[in-house]
């Protein structure tokens, strides 16, 4: 896969590089394209508010602990803001049982408990596996024979997302989960509360000047 340059820049102290404004990309589509693939891919769960002035995505994985640390700070801080779309972009790295526990909670979407399935594994505090995933979905309220018929019926689907959000993350130089974007902005690595408050603001900021 070609890989794209990323400019790197300063942002008020948020280490971060616009992806907007590259005319090649991973798969040889367009600027505009990549952009809104990156943030309006419409097979991608999200959170939040659909209509925020600023969209966080997040490339994570189940079995990553740093993604466990930061789930509940950016849960909180999308609520007390309220103006932020966060969209959950799944990037299993740690093997089959990250691949698994991915593709199980996209099966969950089929029948609207993404959201349940995410903050049952996302939280987890054990080592996954297939049967701790179930089990987990379970206790969640998903109805994980139904998810496993989900899985296998919309696999090309699934895996295809999983296909885009790997490339796009590979594209962008990501090296680990977690990793964001915010605005047009990339950040790479673990955020904090006050972090993430000034990646946003910088976001913010950049979107202002663009008017």
């Amino acid at each position: 896969m070609k890989k794209m340059i990323i400019a790197v820049a300063i942002a008020t102290g948020v280490a971060a590089g616009s992806f907007i404004g590259l005319s090649t990309f991973a798969s040889g589509e367009s600027a505009d394209s990549f952009r809104e693939s990156v943030l309006r891919d419409p097979d991608v769960p999200s959170m939040g508010n659909p209509q925020g002035d600023i969209t966080i995505v997040e490339y994570f994985d189940y079995q990553c602990p740093y993604c466990k640390k930061v789930a509940p700070e950016l849960v909180r801080i999308a609520k007390e803001d309220g103006n932020l779309r966060i969209v959950m972009k799944d990037w299993p790295i740690f093997g089959a049982a990250s691949r698994y526990a991915a593709k199980m909670v996209l099966a969950a979407k089929y029948q609207n408990k993404y959201h349940e399935a995410h903050a049952a594994l996302i939280g987890a505090t054990t080592k996954l596996s297939e049967q701790i995933v179930q089990d987990l979905l379970s206790k969640a309220g998903v109805d994980v024979d139904q998810a496993i018929k989900d899985m296998t019926t919309y696999q090309p689907a699934i895996e295809a997302l999983l296909a885009r959000n790997n490339e796009q993350a590979e594209a962008f130089g990501f090296q680990g989960t977690p990793a964001f974007i915010v605005g047009t902005f990339r950040v790479p690595g673990v955020l904090d509360a006050a972090g993430f408050k000034q990646a946003i603001a910088d976001a913010r900021a950049a979107a202002r000047k663009k008017k």
